[in-house]
């Protein structure tokens, strides 16, 4: 099922994306190549989700087109359907967290904008 060419989706962190299984799979994880992105990585620290006043607050970036993740195997699943563009689907996936970002009136969310504006330009979306 999970053969190297296969399409899968695949969560990374806080990520969701489409990809392509790269290598044959381990016993935990799997090699994916990453070709759209369905969800944006949220922003901050990992270890203490939503709260704007972490020490550690991170920007957190998509995975870069063709980039190669190593991923659990419990989080891959088949994928059916056509791939979108990867810079359509960034731009899709970055708009839908900025709107849920902007509905929010918390210290987390003010800050993730401040990261999402950066990584605007980081992106060159128009």
């Amino acid at each position: 099922m999970l053969e190297v060419g296969k399409f899968v989706t695949a969560t990374y962190k806080t990520g969701e994306y489409i990809g392509e299984i790269a290598e044959p799979a381990g016993l935990s994880k799997v090699a994916v190549r990453i070709l759209a992105v369905t969800k944006h990585p949220e922003q901050g620290n990992l270890h203490q989700p939503y709260n704007g006043g972490a020490v550690m607050f991170h920007q957190r970036k998509a995975l870069a087109y063709t980039e190669i993740a190593l991923i659990a195997l419990q989080v891959v699943e088949p994928f059916q359907g056509a791939v979108p563009p990867y810079k359509e689907s960034l731009r899709a996936a970055f708009d839908v967290m900025l709107a849920e970002l902007q509905a929010m009136s918390t210290q987390w969310a003010e800050r993730s904008l401040g990261e999402l504006e950066d990584l605007r330009k980081e992106y060159q979306f128009e």
